[in-house]
């Protein structure tokens, strides 16, 4: 048996995840954001010894402790170089953990867990190569090759969010200009049906939000280029435009045979998925070039405990 460690900037989700990849018991708590790293990880020792006394298992019977972070991990050290929801900068989690508990710890980023989920019990079940994007307020990857999880040298070889995609007419968080999340996020989109309202743009966006322009958000702006408003899709248009030329850049480095399209915005569903093959299809390397597939996640809440179980077999 492993155990799931789902540790985001609210709460500290938990789990016990069997041989066959099955989550048989879960638990969570408030992330002490404001306590400091040494609060936190003592927090999840306890959470972790429950968690075992609770179910009565042998302490010998837990293979592997596997944490999701959200963050920037050294994939030989598995030191967290950043973690900006919880303000930590090269931090051990593996050692303060394992020396406490001597259970092997493994930690990963959040994005490349839930990609090891999609893997084990997902959409990419079967598959030996694949990309998960999960799109949301940024854009997170996680990426599988011939079964195993690829971080790259520095653990960031699946920051596809941050993968240069054209010139914008913003700077990215990080610092820079054309990363692809500034195209292609929820943050991205509102942004940009924003602008287009403001620089005097009709549209029904208005109307749903009640004059509100603060309320507009990614399912609005995807219901209304649904229902054919020309701002939404002018915004969903430009969109799903860079975000086809951010899988193409993927298919021309790792070719794999599935991508997975999680986060909020999946919620957007065939509309979504039917546009994307459609433009990557008008862009593949050679004409008539088969590309693989594009397929919704459809994992449910409890990806991030059964990723991060799972990355204990996965590393």
């Amino acid at each position: 048996m492993y155990i799931g460690i789902d540790l985001g900037g609210t709460n500290v989700g938990i789990g016990i995840v069997d041989s066959e990849n099955k989550l048989i018991f879960k638990d969570s708590i408030p992330t002490k954001r404001e306590s400091g790293f040494n609060d936190i990880i003592e927090d999840i020792i306890a959470l972790i010894s429950k968690t075992i006394n609770v179910n009565n298992i042998p302490k010998s019977h837990i293979q592997g402790i596997g944490i999701g972070i959200p963050g920037i991990v050294d994939p030989k050290s598995q030191i967290i170089i950043d973690c900006v929801n919880l303000r930590w900068n090269n931090v051990d989690i593996k050692s303060a953990i394992e020396g406490k508990l001597s259970i092997p710890v493994f930690v990963g980023n959040d994005a490349t867990v839930a990609g090891v989920a999609e893997l084990v019990v997902g959409a990419m079940k079967g598959y030996d190569t694949g990309v998960l994007l999960t799109l949301g307020t940024g854009i997170g990857g996680g990426i599988i090759i011939n079964g195993h999880v690829y971080d790259g040298l520095h653990g960031i070889g699946s920051e596809i969010g941050h993968m240069i995609v054209g010139e914008n007419y913003y700077n990215c968080n990080c610092g820079r200009n054309g990363c692809l999340e500034t195209f292609s996020s929820s943050t991205a989109i509102i942004k940009h049906a924003r602008k287009l309202i403001e620089e005097g743009n009709d549209s029904t966006i208005i109307t749903e939000v009640k004059g509100n322009l603060n309320s507009i958000d990614g399912k609005v702006i995807f219901d209304q280029a649904k229902a054919g408003d020309n701002v939404a899709c002018k915004v969903i248009g430009r969109m799903t435009n860079y975000l086809a030329i951010g899988i193409m850049n993927i298919i021309s480095i790792i070719d794999p045979e599935v991508f997975v399209i999680g986060g909020g915005l999946s919620a957007a569903g065939e509309y979504l998925i039917s546009m994307l093959r459609e433009k990557v299809s008008q862009i593949t390397y050679y004409k008539g070039m088969n590309v693989g597939k594009i397929l919704l996640s459809d994992i449910g809440n409890d990806g991030g405990i059964i990723g991060a179980a799972s990355l204990c077999k996965y590393r």
